[in-house]
């Protein structure tokens, strides 16, 4: 198993990609720290899931866009699992609407969960791996942060941010044996995508040119092969997993 002996932490673990990712990571031999804000018992239901297969895996309550609960997050992870190896980045919401009737609320969630939680949570991790000369920190943006998308001005703006955040964090951190990648998901079918109309649907389709949307479980593909050491010569870069949907020439 190519992640054998290691510890990794994924934020927003309890559902749809996050879940897909930690089942993926304990897959090929991690420890894996199944971090959630409220769905206790779908984080449970993970760590449950992970166990059964034979893999560890811990629950840990916290809402990572507040520092403090960031910091002590992974200072449990690290007391109950040992030094976090690798970071996933995928805490995230949305809080759609146009600008125009946006309210500042919505703006200031949107940034505090998908970005400066990665933030904290990175700073919380960095410590150790710069000491150790080891780390895979892996941040989940979104192809809406790279084309922009209507309606998501708070979220598209986010994710560009964590893409920038990626390549800046590479370059400081490259000579000391860690990687900093972002993986870049397209129309993948979750909750979110669940609840959107099947006109919204179709026109998506006809632009994606493998005919069909993303699962959980591409984004986790991609995610593991960055965590591994056939990556171990990968930074700085957006794995972009959308079928085809934003290619250019």
């Amino acid at each position: 198993m190519r992640l054998s002996e290691r510890v990794a932490l994924v934020t927003g673990a309890s559902r749809g990609i996050g879940r897909a990712i930690a089942l993926a990571l304990a897959a090929e031999g991690a420890a894996v720290a199944v971090n959630y804000a409220r769905s206790r018992d779908a984080a449970e239901a993970v760590v449950a899931e992970i166990r059964e297969r034979g893999g560890r895996a811990e629950a840990f309550q916290a809402d990572v866009s507040d520092g403090d609960a960031a910091e002590a997050l992974v200072g449990a992870v690290e007391e109950r699992l040992g030094p976090v190896d690798i970071l996933v980045n995928n805490a995230g919401i949305t809080r759609d609407g146009l600008l125009v009737r946006m309210s500042p609320e919505s703006w200031d969630e949107v940034i505090a969960t998908n970005l400066t939680a990665a933030y904290r949570t990175t700073r919380a991790v960095l410590r150790g791996m710069l000491r150790r000369r080891y780390g895979r920190i892996i941040n989940i943006a979104s192809v809406s942060g790279l084309t922009g998308n209507p309606g998501q001005a708070n979220y598209a703006a986010a994710k560009a941010g964590l893409i920038g955040f990626t390549k800046t964090l590479a370059r400081e951190v490259g000579s000391r044996g860690i990687t900093v990648n972002a993986v870049a998901p397209g129309v993948i079918e979750t909750d979110m995508t669940a609840a959107l109309g099947e006109e919204w649907k179709r026109r998506m389709l006809d632009q994606i040119a493998l005919g069909r949307f993303g699962t959980p479980e591409d984004v986790a593909g991609a995610v593991v092969f960055l965590a591994s050491d056939a990556a171990g010569y990968v930074t700085g870069q957006t794995l972009v997993v959308d079928g085809g949907l934003t290619m250019t020439a």
